[in-house]
């Protein structure tokens, strides 16, 4: 999400040459499909399409591969084992396909503004169908109800089967109180591109000055619309204050919600708060985190918002509990699948 704000912001600057998109993988890639590199016409750029590793080289020669208005597919290829029908070879173990389209087209402004709108909390599904054979780019924007924004001309007699994504809203984050340990809270948050809302009622610490990556900065709970979508972080040190919000929270049910505090506080807010409910204190317990964040060590605020960030994010990917670390086991299988030959100078080390 944080990269489609920098695409944005380079793109209001004006003078941008070409736009790039990772379309299609084969093997391993370091960003995933949907990935894109902004192109301004002086070479600065905005976004990444892998780890560094064909930006320079997608960066010099993407104006004069469009130089005729027309967009075009160029495959790279990240292995060892290069060939002569893959331009470019370095090692991080797949090939992928780019889109690569002028910037000066109504496809690419049409995209670029589907963007904007999700950055404004309104969902686009963009449809491309990718050139080839002859025939140009096309490509289709719709609304979350389907209605059509944008359409290039000849959709209707494209036969091939398109490139279709989503835009969806940016993360929202809810961080209910404003002490000193809600600010590297907001900044790690927000260098993710989420929208983050501070809520306190106390007025001396709730100040725009005090959380300059926050969207908005409220006074009362009253003023935000908490829903399914949306993550929380009760951290106001209050023990009214967390337990009154928590008992108007849990009924919202917050993809994430999250209470800061030691295990003995946590369960005393937890347990009056279902009682003001009226729910069970298990039904409370599943809607709760606490306490806050992943047990990865640390300590400080700092620590603690990596920590609970990082749990919110694991949450909203669906990925808590999910390890991608190598293990032995993992390998050996990948070494039985011929590793060892394909990377030879690597597996000698």
């Amino acid at each position: 999400m944080i990269e489609r704000r920098k695409i944005c912001r380079v793109w209001e600057r004006g003078d941008v040459a070409a736009l790039v998109t990772l379309v299609r993988i084969e093997g391993s890639s370091y960003r995933r499909v949907g990935a894109r590199l902004l192109i301004a016409a002086n070479g600065e750029y905005a976004g990444n399409i892998s780890g560094g590793c064909l930006e320079a080289e997608v960066i010099r020669k993407a104006k004069w591969l469009v130089r005729d208005g027309r967009a075009v597919v160029e495959r790279y290829s990240t292995l060892f084992d290069d060939t002569g029908d893959i331009p470019y070879g370095l090692g991080c173990g797949g090939t992928v396909d780019l889109l690569i389209e002028p910037a000066a087209t109504p496809e690419c402004a049409a995209l670029i503004s589907a963007m904007q709108a999700s950055l404004r909390r309104e969902q686009r599904t963009v449809v491309t169908w990718l050139p080839q054979d002859g025939r140009p780019m096309r490509r289709e924007i719709l609304d979350h109800h389907g209605a059509q924004f944008f359409c290039s001309e000849g959709v209707s007699d494209v036969e091939s089967i398109p490139f279709a994504e989503s835009f969806d809203a940016p993360q929202r984050l809810f961080v209910m109180g404003a002490g000193d340990d809600a600010q590297p809270m907001v900044r790690v948050a927000a260098s993710l591109g989420w929208s983050v809302i501070v809520i306190d009622g106390r007025t001396q610490w709730a100040r725009v000055e005090r959380f300059p990556e926050a969207e908005q900065v409220l006074a009362t709970l009253d003023a935000a619309d908490v829903n399914e979508d949306d993550a929380v972080v009760l951290m106001t040190h209050s023990y009214e204050q967390d337990r009154a919000w928590l008992a108007a929270l849990l009924p919202r049910t917050p993809r994430y919600l999250g209470l800061l505090g030691a295990r003995h506080r946590s369960a005393l807010v937890l347990h009056e708060a279902a009682a003001i409910l009226g729910w069970p204190v298990a039904r409370a317990c599943e809607g709760l985190f606490a306490p806050v964040g992943l047990d990865i060590g640390g300590d400080g605020a700092e620590a603690i918002a990596l920590a609970t960030i990082a749990e919110i994010q694991a949450c909203c990917e669906g990925k808590l509990g999910v390890s991608r670390r190598l293990t032995p086991a993992m390998v050996a299988e990948r070494l039985a699948e011929g590793g060892a030959e394909r990377y030879p100078s690597q597996c000698a080390l």
